[in-house]
């Protein structure tokens, strides 16, 4: 989940990591007027056979990229909850399996609040991490300015393969965590469910597994076998911060949620 004011490339973003990956990119752009069957697909009755076929949706590639999701109702945005967390889709009567791998990217607009709609926390607990984008430097801004001031730059394709992404997983799974780095993990999380001021709903265990896959992630890209503390911390805040359920104090009193998570892992002692 990439979430920030308009016009700082998180659609492009997006579709850079699709084209670098191969495999097969599908964009759906939400809309109030979006139906489930628009991303899940649907049955069509075919009169010449007398029978019912099922037209896949565009949920059925590789990587997913739903474009200012907060735009579509709440029953648009369930369509995607049993693939993002099954690997699969049930259309009527018949279950299909999704692509392996299988990623969904979103983008969200937290400025504009008109026609939008609020995320449910069971959808927002599915996406793994979430990155908020700000705006570049003066420097960062030139080189934007020097590279995509002209026609734009084609985008880097089949950087690496399906496979590529199968074994580079496998691998993150091998990555070692010693147990009291595990029990590290857990006590992070269970942190969040202790009584705050700020925080009205803790984290869901997902949270747990998501800190341990983006450790383990963290620490493959250093090239370690085993994940250190360091990782542990660094991969915390972005997978906590959009499953936590704030207080209403949050908004009166101005406080950001970035410093209540920071507060909350800052007090658990690291082994």
């Amino acid at each position: 989940m990439l979430e920030g004011p308009p016009g700082l490339a998180k659609t492009l973003a997006c579709r850079a990591l699709a084209a670098a990956v191969g495999g097969t990119f599908k964009r759906v752009q939400f809309t109030p007027d979006l139906l489930p069957s628009d991303i899940v697909g649907t049955r069509i009755f075919d009169q010449r056979s007398g029978e019912f076929a099922t037209a896949l949706g565009p949920i059925f590639a590789n990587v997913l990229l739903a474009d200012e999701i907060n735009r579509a109702p709440a029953k648009v945005q369930s369509a995607l909850l049993e693939g993002m967390q099954e690997r699969q889709v049930t259309i009527g009567p018949q279950t299909f399996p999704l692509p392996d791998p299988f990623l969904v990217t979103a983008t969200m607009n937290p400025l504009d609040s008109d026609g939008t709609y609020a995320l449910p926390l069971a959808q927002m607990d599915r996406f793994l991490v979430k990155i908020v984008v700000g705006y570049p430097s003066a420097p960062e801004e030139l080189a934007i300015l020097a590279r995509f001031g002209g026609e734009a730059p084609p985008l880097p394709r089949d950087v690496a393969t399906m496979d590529d992404l199968r074994r580079w997983r496998g691998a993150a799974h091998d990555v070692f965590i010693e147990a009291r780095l595990a029990r590290y993990i857990v006590d992070l999380v269970a942190a969040t469910r202790a009584p705050h001021a700020y925080v009205e709903r803790g984290a869901s265990p997902r949270a747990t597994l998501a800190i341990a896959a983006m450790a383990r992630a963290r620490a493959l890209c250093d090239a370690r076998t085993f994940v250190v503390p360091d990782d542990v911390r660094a991969s915390a805040p972005p997978v906590l911060r959009h499953r936590l359920a704030f207080t209403y104090r949050t908004l009166t009193e101005n406080v950001a949620p970035e410093s209540i998570v920071a507060e909350l892992i800052a007090s658990v002692p690291v082994p």
